[in-house]
């Protein structure tokens, strides 16, 4: 039976943090879900290893025995004397064992077959996974993936396939005061209407979840959620960077080199600047607690 070296599957180092171990994950799961490669049976195959992976490095308890074995494996290696023929997985033997603690999961795929995705009866876990940790045997068995991630699966619910719900994704355009300000909007997204606040301070590309809002389940299962993402106009006037605006204001000529007060427009009203003596063009000025608000 072959090892697999799941840290190596995630891409992360050994010594990776949960946090790390759960960003990687979800960076390669956007990349390798299915719902993003319809019909596509390599990366639906490497979507189930990084879940495998992410199933075990996640879980503290199961982390813990897989770096015992993988020590041990190591051991076996370097004398010489074990490798695939002469290790003891005996030892290591999960004797039906479940990892997930009969939780039931959810995938948001928009059709086909579990068994067409990933191949054989169901057998969405390698046979490594299934002999240390238990769990699959001809199909899922309360094991696998853990509940609560961004990306959905699918899987048993008492007895029966159940669905969570499609993700859904949207985007709007809004001008930079409303931006600024804050602002609400009512989108229709696959037919219904809702109502949405953005808060002030949000920022171009940022996008923003609605929990529940996606696609109904079935089965009993979670509605999908709603993805939003907001594309901020340019202005003809301000620019952008950070929580900081810029804008271009022209001087004439004798308050450059002679001094004065000079008006200055900002999103937040009008305030007075004052122009030194021999101000040269291209000078920057700040004025503090302008620009925009943060964000939440």
């Amino acid at each position: 039976m072959e090892y697999k070296d799941y840290y190596k599957t995630l891409g992360v180092d050994k010594n990776a943090s949960k946090d790390e171990i759960k960003k990687a994950y979800r960076k390669l799961a956007r990349t390798y879900h299915p719902d993003a490669n319809p019909n596509d049976e390599e990366t639906a195959q490497k979507f189930a290893e990084i879940s495998e992976a992410y199933e075990v490095l996640s879980n503290d308890e199961n982390r813990k025995k897989y770096d015992e074995l993988g020590a041990d494996w190591q051991r076996y290696q370097s004398t010489g004397t074990g490798g695939a023929q002469g290790f003891d997985w005996s030892r290591y033997a999960a004797g039906g064992a479940t990892p997930g603690g009969g939780q039931s999961y959810y995938y948001s795929g928009s059709g086909g077959d579990w068994q067409d995705m990933f191949g054989g009866e169901g057998d969405a876990f390698s046979d490594f996974f299934k002999n240390i940790f238990g769990g699959a045997g001809g199909g899922f068995s309360g094991g696998g993936f853990s509940g609560g991630e961004s990306q959905q699966h699918r899987g048993f619910s008492g007895g029966e396939f159940a669905f969570k719900g499609q993700d859904l994704a949207a985007s709007i355009t809004i001008s930079l005061e409303e931006a600024y300000s804050g602002c609400t909007r009512i989108i229709s997204v696959d037919g219904k209407k809702m109502r949405i606040t953005l808060n002030p301070g949000i920022k171009d590309g940022q996008t923003i979840k609605l929990t529940g809002k996606g696609g109904a389940g079935s089965q009993g299962a979670p509605a999908g959620d709603l993805y939003i993402t907001v594309d901020v106009a340019m202005h003809p006037e301000y620019r952008r960077q950070g929580n900081d605006l810029f804008t271009d204001v022209p001087v004439n000529v004798y308050t450059a080199m002679l001094g004065g007060d000079l008006d200055v427009h900002a999103l937040s009203g009008t305030f007075k600047l004052k122009i030194p003596p021999g101000t040269q063009s291209g000078t920057t000025f700040r004025l503090k607690g302008r620009g925009f608000p943060r964000y939440g």
